[in-house]
């Protein structure tokens, strides 16, 4: 049988045990409401325009990365404080995870020839969703291109394309060594 400072002791750890998730959980709501309070919501022709980039995303087979964009994610026009200590260079969009915030900028609406491009930079931030790095988003991206319809044929001449192919080249050279020339695409 247990003796009364025994039972204390085991409520004293078992709250404890309750206590840290809860204060946890607590911590990243927190957080994750803060990033959307100190950051602006994108507008109703913005959300038509992400929704038909995840309609590109789902159509073409990427099933689980549309679930998460359409369900999970919550997407910004304007940095919020986590954004603007970080920094960026330039960028499409930026990723805050473990909150599944997505800031997309400006040059995300503008810039890209149409909504396949659009799908192509939001597949590239799933990858962030997941806690994955730029060179692993790259890769994933560069090797999809064509299950994606994103191909050098439509948009090899566009800034999204040039932008992703020269990232994509800094971070896995390897995937332009192929061809006769040793310099083409491995993924055409």
């Amino acid at each position: 049988m247990e003796t009364l400072p025994a039972k204390r002791w085991n409520r004293k750890i078992l709250l404890r045990l309750m206590l840290t998730p809860a204060l946890v959980l607590t911590i990243l709501l927190i957080l994750y409401l803060s990033l959307l309070a100190t950051s602006d919501a994108i507008d109703s022709e913005q959300r038509l325009m992400v929704n038909r980039a995840i309609d590109v995303i789902e159509q073409k087979g990427f099933g689980q990365e549309a679930f998460v964009l359409r369900h999970l994610t919550s997407f910004r026009a304007t940095d919020n404080w986590w954004n603007r200590y970080v920094g960026h260079d330039d960028a499409y969009a930026a990723t805050n995870f473990p909150f599944e915030v997505v800031t997309l900028y400006t040059d995300f609406f503008n810039v890209p020839k149409d909504d396949v491009e659009r799908a192509a930079i939001l597949l590239h931030e799933t990858y962030h969703l997941y806690g994955r790095g730029e060179e692993t988003a790259f890769k994933g991206v560069w090797r999809t291109k064509q299950r994606l319809g994103w191909t050098r044929a439509v948009y090899g001449e566009s800034r999204v394309w040039k932008n992703v192919s020269e990232s994509t080249t800094n971070f896995a050279p390897q995937f332009f060594q192929c061809g006769e020339d040793k310099r083409s695409d491995c993924f055409e």
